[in-house]
């Protein structure tokens, strides 16, 4: 029985989910399908311009699982751009991550959404009391 999938972490949602070439209605186009995950390795990487080992640091997986993430992206797109077809962003085994700040003690980190402050306990957004502060 295989192992199930790693989630990998990302950092960002797209705007838009297609893009398309201007004037071509998308029916009948080719679309070709870009995960999530496949669109933060580009972002850390080429937009970001990480290196490799900090790029799989962020999404929590191995230096050569985010290689072969890149060189899938970066295929599909330079196909969808030098053929004319359709990119869908979509889908995949990721989890949506984000930075938090906490209001109370000023702590930033990052987590999925509703995690408490790792320093004070205090849950997210500023709901509740601060463990730390309590004496104040």
């Amino acid at each position: 029985m295989p192992r199930p999938p790693k989630f990998r972490r990302v950092a960002f949602l797209p705007p838009f989910l297609v893009y398309k070439p201007q004037g071509v209605p998308l029916e009948g186009m080719e679309v070709i399908n870009l995960t999530v995950e496949e669109m933060e390795a580009l972002r850390l990487k080429d937009l970001e311009g990480l290196d490799q080992e900090d790029c799989a640091n962020h999404m929590g997986i191995s230096r050569p699982t985010f290689q072969r993430l890149l060189v899938g992206a970066r295929a599909k797109v330079a196909e969808a751009l030098t053929e004319g077809k359709a990119l869908r962003i979509g889908g995949g085994n990721f989890m949506l991550v984000t930075q938090h700040r906490c209001e109370r003690c000023y702590e930033e980190w990052e987590a999925s959404l509703g995690e408490a402050c790792p320093r004070c306990g205090a849950p997210p957004a500023g709901r509740g009391r601060c463990r730390r502060r309590r004496g104040l």
